[in-house]
């Protein structure tokens, strides 16, 4: 059991969720007013992706981040800032010739899927740890070892810290890997990511699963997707681990009630709370997690 959550919210992803609730936010403006009402809500970290304000889809526009980022720190409240840097790795074979990319790739070097990231200086970034089948369509996300461990030598240079996503086993296998070699910042953090077509599955069995497999001594969080968001919330605190909610995984508060972020993270914190954990603040995941602003 955890007593001492670490909440996440991420507030809008770059799924195709905008024509399925008003609430996902858009624009640099929105997205940034989502963290800060995550943060307000008692969220401790806000996962950030962008948006194209012009149709809804996910960015990776290094001027729309800085924009979010500006407006967040600008506005004097206080939230620990992670910010994708999972977007690039997008290939879809093409129709005619699938050793040629097709319509939707987009794939880009290590170095560029983390410009944002060295022009904004979070203190936290995602890290893919490996190739994904995603979907039932011709999808594959990709991440390459060589790809990962360019990344994680350049967050560890910066100072950010990598929050190591991990959608099944082998991810944390290499993961474990890159620690070994030295390529990550002690103590580790993990994000175990459940519910995604075609990662592993949302139940507190593969849960369990991973969280043995991790290093000793990692910070790990866990989340799952749509109805799924609270019951993982949930297994997550028991087993000892911390919290993602958000509007990215989940666009629902109940059954047919579309949510905000603030309610989602409002609804996390009511959960933990009468498990008898508390929410930690931003200082406090600071210290918790040895980002950087660790006191």
């Amino acid at each position: 059991m955890n007593y001492d959550v670490v909440v996440t919210c991420a507030v809008t992803g770059a799924g195709d969720t905008t024509g399925k609730s008003p609430h996902v936010p858009v624009t640099p403006k929105d997205i940034a007013a989502a963290a800060i009402e995550a943060a307000k809500a008692g969220a401790a970290i806000a996962h950030i992706h962008v948006r194209d304000p012009e149709t809804g889809q996910g960015s990776r526009d290094p001027k729309l981040f800085k924009e979010v980022v500006d407006r967040v720190r600008e506005s004097g409240t206080d939230v620990v800032i992670n910010l994708t840097a999972g977007m690039g790795g997008d290939w879809i074979p093409s129709e005619e010739d699938p050793a040629m990319p097709g319509p939707g790739t987009d794939m880009i070097s290590a170095e560029e899927r983390l410009i944002h990231v060295h022009e904004c200086l979070p203190e936290i970034c995602s890290l893919d740890c490996g190739t994904l089948n995603f979907g039932n369509g011709n999808e594959i996300y990709i991440s390459t070892p060589p790809m990962l461990r360019k990344m994680a030598a350049l967050t560890k240079d910066w100072g950010v810290k990598p929050e190591l996503e991990v959608f099944e086993l082998g991810h944390i296998r290499f993961a474990a890997q890159m620690i070994q070699e030295g390529m990550i910042a002690e103590p580790p953090m993990f994000q175990i990511c459940l519910g995604i077509p075609w990662g592993a599955d949302q139940s507190v069995d593969t849960m369990k699963a991973m969280k043995d497999h991790l290093p000793q001594g990692a910070n790990w969080a866990g989340f799952g997707i749509s109805r799924m968001q609270m019951p993982m919330a949930a297994t997550a605190v028991a087993m000892g681990g911390n919290v993602r909610v958000g509007l990215e995984d989940n666009i629902y508060l109940d059954r047919g009630v579309l949510a905000t972020n603030g309610q989602l993270v409002t609804r996390a914190v009511e959960i933990l709370e009468r498990m008898g954990a508390r929410a930690l603040k931003p200082q406090e995941a600071r210290n918790k997690l040895r980002l950087r602003g660790a006191e």
